[in-house]
């Protein structure tokens, strides 16, 4: 007497559905609303490259063709002349490529009003095209006390560019502007600032609270100027004849005094139990 056994279906390989791919969101260009803000998120470079190197253009026709698809995708909905914030993060993209995301964004009725990058290089392009610039550090600086943050800076950030009203440049460390800072404009840096020009518009060295951070122009027209935590308007009326001058931390606020006397002039040592 033969024992019943169980019948098993043997599947073919063909017959097998093959599994869906997995995409990982942080590896796409994706819009995304915050705050009332909306933000053009970039992925982030796989590969590490220097400063200086170039994008490949497969990197380039990649993220261009995302854009373009994200653009056009039916889902969104956007009120027309909504601002956009690029947050390109570790990127490194050249004036060219901002030119055309911010042509891609126009034709939605888009506008790029802000770039937001922790590459030296795409913020220099940024600003040179006349958009805000956020540079962010890289380095983690969660875990810092107060005193770390104000004495830890990036390498300084050099623009050859005129800032024009409406425009924002900040960064974790000194800036340095051969240029006009136009009214209406504002500069913040953890550091010190030095502009090779007119300064006219806002400036605030030393953000995170280093009071020992100065302000060089060759002719300072500052709207308004802040060190660390101090804050003084600048001159009501033009004076006679320019000089350069810096502007500084004494024990009793901020000082502006000619480039030439600066070395005469004892400055105020902040301490650290103060």
């Amino acid at each position: 007497m033969q024992s019943d056994t169980s019948s098993s279906t043997t599947v073919k390989p063909e017959d097998q559905q093959p599994a869906k791919p997995s995409v990982d969101l942080n590896q796409q260009v994706r819009f995304k609303s915050i705050d009332g803000r909306l933000l053009l998120i970039l992925p982030s470079e796989t590969a590490h490259r220097e400063e200086n190197d170039p994008p490949t253009g497969s990197q380039w026709t990649e993220l261009w063709q995302q854009l373009k698809h994200r653009i056009n995708g039916s889902e969104h909905a956007w009120e027309p002349d909504t601002e956009v914030h690029l947050i390109a993060g570790n990127r490194l993209l050249d004036v060219r490529q901002l030119q055309e995301i911010a042509e891609a964004l126009t034709t939605a009725q888009l506008h790029l009003r802000r770039v937001q990058t922790s590459r030296r290089q795409t913020a220099v392009a940024a600003a040179t095209v006349g958009y805000c610039v956020d540079q962010d550090s890289e380095r983690n600086t969660l875990n810092k006390t107060p005193a770390e943050k104000a004495t830890s800076q990036d390498d300084p950030l050099y623009l050859q560019t005129t800032l024009r009203s409406g425009v924002e440049v900040k960064h974790p460390g000194t800036v340095v502007i051969v240029g006009d800072v136009n009214p209406g404009s504002t500069v913040i840096a953890e550091g010190d600032i030095i502009v090779w020009g007119r300064l006219r518009g806002t400036v605030h060295a030393g953000a995170s609270g280093n009071l020992k951070s100065m302000i060089m122009a060759l002719q300072m027209e500052p709207t308004l100027i802040r060190i660390g935590t101090q804050m003084a308007r600048g001159p009501e009326k033009p004076p006679a004849q320019f000089y350069p001058e810096i502007a500084y931390m004494t024990a009793s606020g901020i000082r502006i005094s000619k480039a030439s006397d600066f070395g005469k002039v004892k400055l105020w040592q902040v301490r650290g139990d103060q």
